[in-house]
């Protein structure tokens, strides 16, 4: 496992401290690589959503009024709660 030093203010500092404190991480360490772990995390979800709003965004067109797009998403909220009701 490779080694990395990081520099912090002293706040900062503490916080890791407190964070570690809890019982929740055994050392600095551990806290940072989760840390580490939930902003990949973050990264590939918005990655994921970018490429989402970028194929919405060139896929063809349709037409369609709000009306009937409201309608639409009405009769599918009415089914999933009789769904529901039901089960």
């Amino acid at each position: 496992m490779a080694t990395m030093n990081v520099s912090l203010p002293d706040a900062m500092k503490d916080w890791v401290e407190n964070r570690v404190g809890t019982g929740q991480y055994a050392n600095a360490s551990d806290y940072v690589r989760d840390l580490i772990r939930m902003d990949q995390k973050r990264a590939e979800a918005q990655a994921e959503f970018d490429r989402l709003v970028e194929e919405g965004i060139n896929s063809p067109r349709i037409s369609i009024t709000a009306e009937d797009l409201l309608e639409r998403v009405m009769a599918k909220a009415e089914a999933a709660v009789g769904t529901r009701k039901s089960a």
